[in-house]
């Protein structure tokens, strides 16, 4: 190896290093960030709200439908009444209200009208990623009602935890 060759591998290393002795010299304390979206596991639950107040009969149904699965294990292409996908989880509520959602994330994303995210109300869906490919149902607070991930279960957690926010829909 050549001695430039050599300098140019290393190189990468003293900058990491020198980013390292610049910021501890000056005092900033250098501490990994949660990466909650980034990383598999189950999502951190937030408590559920006692109470959760739709704006209409049909949301109010299809929220109390979608908590009433708390619990309940993730299964991929499950539709109830006791496992779900996230899909199969706002399918499965919102058929106990009378309304027919597809089973598929991305078709449940052309339901309905859109809602700007400062909107949200109990009962919308809100969606991830591009292109969608996942949904759980918004329940007032930041919360949402979800159907996360293989070996997780339905649960409450923080819509903040949730990444690549892609919008959400009104079906009722």
């Amino acid at each position: 190896m050549t001695a430039t060759s050599t300098s140019a591998h290393r190189r990468p290393s003293l900058v990491r290093r020198g980013v390292v002795v610049l910021a501890v010299t000056a005092g900033i304390a250098l501490t990994p960030l949660p990466a909650l979206a980034g990383t598999p596991g189950p999502l951190p639950p937030a408590p559920p709200p006692t109470t959760v107040v739709a704006p209409t009969p049909t949301a109010q149904v299809a929220v109390d439908t979608a908590l009433a699965q708390l619990g309940d294990p993730y299964v991929w292409a499950g539709a109830g009444p006791d496992v779900f996908d996230c899909s199969g989880l706002t399918q499965y509520a919102y058929a106990a209200a009378g309304v027919y959602l597809p089973h598929s994330s991305r078709m449940q994303s052309a339901v309905g009208v859109p809602v700007a995210y400062a909107d949200l109300e109990p009962g919308d869906l809100v969606f991830f990623y591009s292109p969608v490919s996942h949904v759980a149902m918004y329940i007032g607070d930041g919360l949402i009602v979800s159907a996360p991930h293989t070996g997780d279960v339905v649960k409450v957690i923080d819509l903040a935890y949730m990444p690549e926010y892609a919008g959400a829909r009104r079906v009722t």
